[in-house]
């Protein structure tokens, strides 16, 4: 399957998660995140701390999937009954049969908990799966040891290091690390590795 139904109430879920389309509404249930968790922010390349902030983020998020370029969803977690946060699918080249996996962020309330390996296995699942992929791509700040640590446990990949890609919000210029996971990869090794993990 190339073809992506980008209208479509794409809903993903387990026992701890669930991602479904971020809404317009859902400045509701994100807001919290926005107006007392600013560190949440310090590598996003979108500014989204403040009401306002956060209007726009999630008007761009909508705007790209209107356009057909990225799928946005609202992360929930069923454990804590709360929403956690937001991630996305973007840079769909369905004809190449490649997508990016990120824009995400999660309160902190919820990182290291195993919410975003729950989530991850989710999303590659169906990348790979249902829509028949051949390479999922991720991309981080080089800095941000955090996120990349936590793209390395699901089982990606690094390929290297871009050196400065684009402006960060600071004035500052950003290497992007990026780090990928391919189709037989998956099937031969990552999907189980990660299955293991979640119920560590």
């Amino acid at each position: 399957m190339t073809d992506f139904d980008f209208e479509k109430e794409l809903v993903l879920e387990n026992e701890h998660v669930l991602l479904r389309p971020l809404k317009k509404t859902d400045h509701n249930n994100l807001i919290g995140f926005s107006l007392n968790e600013p560190e949440i922010w310090k590598y996003s390349l979108i500014a989204a701390a403040g009401e306002e902030n956060l209007k726009n983020y999630i008007k761009i998020a909508l705007d790209a999937r209107d356009a057909k370029k990225e799928f946005p969803f609202i992360v929930y977690d069923k454990k804590q009954n709360s929403f956690a946060g937001s991630t996305r699918f973007y840079d769909m080249q369905l004809a190449q049969k490649t997508l990016q996996l990120g824009y995400t962020w999660y309160g902190k309330h919820f990182q290291g908990t195993g919410l975003n390996k729950h989530c991850k296995f989710l999303l590659l699942q169906y990348a790979f799966e249902t829509l028949g992929m051949e390479r999922v791509e991720f991309r981080a700040d080089n800095s941000n040891e955090k996120s990349i640590a936590a793209m390395k446990s699901i089982g990606c990949t690094v390929e290297g290091v871009m050196r400065s890609t684009m402006f960060n919000l600071n004035g500052t210029r950003r290497d992007s690390i990026i780090l990928s996971i391919l189709k037989n990869e998956w099937f031969d090794s990552v999907k189980e590795n990660l299955k293991k993990k979640l119920t560590q």
